[in-house]
């Protein structure tokens, strides 16, 4: 790999072994209980412990090979943990639809006319109450690997999220692990009728549904999955033949919503869905899971979350929900009467800061953001990665890893809210590879049976310790454990009060709009933090505000300087208007403690 010139400098930042000052950020993450601040891990389970590097397009499990719940194991999440993780989510564990065929086991093979890839998607449920047989190396004993796996988790002292789908399940949804007594999802629905708010699902009545046809798949399907009548498909698609793009391989659940007649709800009595996923919530939570990301939703009614996260937290109070929702005028309802506690912060944040490192965005843009939200800014779950999203170091996001610096300290610091990465960011997982159902898209993919390569050094056959990274990539995974270490236990950016400074210094004509920079302070704990997404040197002058002069306690009798917690061990000096000077290589943040 060509290193380029922002590589070169950051590398040899990291790797220099300068001296360091008195408060660098620890190289080791060590969680406190005083933590405010989370740091989510998210691994797609079923390829994080994979080491087959074969990658067939669309290859079976056999031949592209499959993680199991044991790969990940003591030294495996010590590994994690040094990346100052407190949390991690494992993506794709309850069972859902995929082509392998495990019917020796008492679990019927799926058809492939509505299964997206081999490995199936990690979103199309097909029993609530079980795990993913791929994940086990013993199929009938899957569900304690699983529990185990979240005790081993606990051991480490970090906590278990896992996916909770409310919205659409798998076309063939069959529960064969249930509870006895529990009934199944669509058992006793009126199928003749379009909408019943007792119905689990909405029906077509009268006509059958037909799979889409797609070109360049494999195994192709023969046209005969039979459903009638037809139901409505997960995104909403009121139509027995959904296209090939639309969310095909699912079926849409009925929360007591006429969709068809002006969204009118009838949730009185209560509907049997709100029933149904509340006690699936339960017994996770009864598992001892910490909490949920909701997957889509905003696609079910605030008023079920209301009704049911209160009764999931009577179990556990501490555990949580994250809500996958992109619509910001919602934010608010879906935290204070869908008592989410968090939210994911994709079209804002996440957005800004994409179209900042490829140079087609304003900084100023942060603050409008941050204001917005005012009153909610620590309910935002930030990200520059996830399983929907493209990989940093892909040509179709960022190309080189390193121009994601400034924009993954941002996220990190910029307020008290949780920071998630994605399992392989760390290392500079460029997501490249034509998987089968996924193609060359710079996604990992989520659908196919694949070996993630670059990841894969870090696994380095089960020993888990980078050694078959490159000297660039093991300085890259250091800068994550740094930054995430520090942003997890800093008292300033785990609990203290944010401070804009770049609207202020873009008026004064001190710094391009590729830059910006904020202040967090918690007591004697004052920092500044400067960001460029600048794709050439650059000399910048920071003055403080009032506001922040007030913040910091700073008499302007006194000298003040600032050293850099970012290994780089830069001092700069504020002179008596508490305004300094910088030079700010390419791509690069500055973390100033302010003394």
């Amino acid at each position: 790999m060509k290193v380029s010139p922002i590589s070169q400098l950051i590398l040899v930042i990291l790797l220099s072994g300068c001296a360091a000052p008195k408060e660098k950020i620890p190289q080791t993450a060590t969680m406190q209980t005083n933590s405010k601040k989370m740091v989510i891990y998210q691994m797609m389970t079923r390829l994080f412990g994979n080491q087959n590097t074969t990658n067939k397009k669309y290859g079976t499990v056999e031949e592209n090979g499959v993680g199991k719940f044991v790969d990940i194991n003591e030294v495996a999440l010590k590994g994690i943990k040094e990346l100052g993780v407190t949390h991690i989510w494992y993506t794709g564990v309850i069972e859902h639809a995929l082509l392998t065929d495990y019917s020796a086991f008492e679990i019927p093979l799926d058809d492939a006319d509505v299964v997206k890839g081999i490995a199936g998607s990690p979103y199309a449920i097909k029993d609530y109450y079980d795990v993913n047989p791929d994940l086990a190396m013993d199929i009938r004993n899957r569900i304690h690997e699983f529990e185990n796996l979240v005790d081993r988790t606990h051991s480490q002292e970090m906590k278990v999220i896992i996916d909770f789908v409310p919205n659409h399940v798998a076309r063939a949804y069959k529960s064969d692990a249930k509870p006895a007594g529990v009934k199944d999802l669509g058992e006793g629905d009126d199928t003749s009728v379009a909408f019943r708010a007792s119905n689990n699902f909405y029906y077509l009545p009268g006509q059958d549904f037909k799979p889409p046809v797609r070109t360049n798949a494999f195994p192709v399907g023969d046209k005969k999955y039979l459903e009638s009548p037809a139901k409505v498909t997960g995104n909403d698609q009121f139509t027995a033949s959904p296209g090939v793009n639309e969310w095909y391989e699912t079926i849409k659940l009925n929360y007591g919503v006429d969709i068809q007649s002006g969204r009118k709800n009838f949730f009185d009595p209560i509907p049997n869905t709100w029933e149904k996923m509340r006690d699936i919530l339960v017994y996770w939570a009864n598992k001892n899971v910490d909490g949920f990301r909701c997957d889509m939703a905003e696609m079910v009614p605030v008023e079920f979350w209301n009704w049911a996260i209160p009764q999931v937290k009577a179990i556990n109070p501490e555990i949580i929900f994250i809500a996958e929702i992109y619509n910001p005028s919602q934010y608010r309802n879906y935290i204070e009467t869908g008592k989410f506690d968090f939210l994911y912060d994709k079209v804002q944040l996440y957005d800004t800061l994409r179209l900042l490192v490829n140079g087609k965005s304003n900084t100023a843009d942060i603050a409008a953001i941050q204001k917005s939200l005012e009153g909610i800014n620590d309910k935002m779950l930030h990200f520059l990665e996830n399983h929907d999203e493209q990989r940093i170091a892909s040509p179709s996001f960022a190309g080189d890893f390193w121009k994601a610096v400034p924009a993954m300290v941002i996220s990190a610091t910029l307020d008290k809210a949780p920071i998630m990465i994605y399992f392989g960011q760390e290392v500079g997982e460029p997501g490249a590879g034509n998987e089968g159902f996924s193609t060359e898209d710079g996604r990992t993919t989520i659908f196919d049976y694949w070996g993630v390569p670059q990841h894969q050094k870090w696994v380095n056959g089960g020993k888990y310790d980078g050694g078959a990274l490159s000297d660039e990539h093991k300085a890259l995974r250091q800068f994550y454990a740094d930054i995430l270490t520090f942003a997890s236990n800093n008292k300033a950016i785990a609990g203290g009060d944010y401070y804009d400074l770049t609207e202020f210094n873009l008026q004064q004509g001190n710094i391009p709009a590729q830059v910006h920079v904020f202040a967090r302070v918690a007591q004697e704990e004052r920092l500044v933090i400067l960001s460029g997404f600048n794709d050439k040197p650059l000399r910048v002058k920071i003055k403080l505000t009032e506001e922040v002069i007030q913040a910091f306690d700073m008499d302007q009798n006194n000298d003040y300087v600032g050293r850099d917690l970012l290994r780089s061990g830069m001092d700069i000096g504020l002179d008596k208007s508490a305004t300094f000077e910088v030079d700010l290589p390419p791509y690069v943040s500055y973390i100033f403690k302010i003394k």
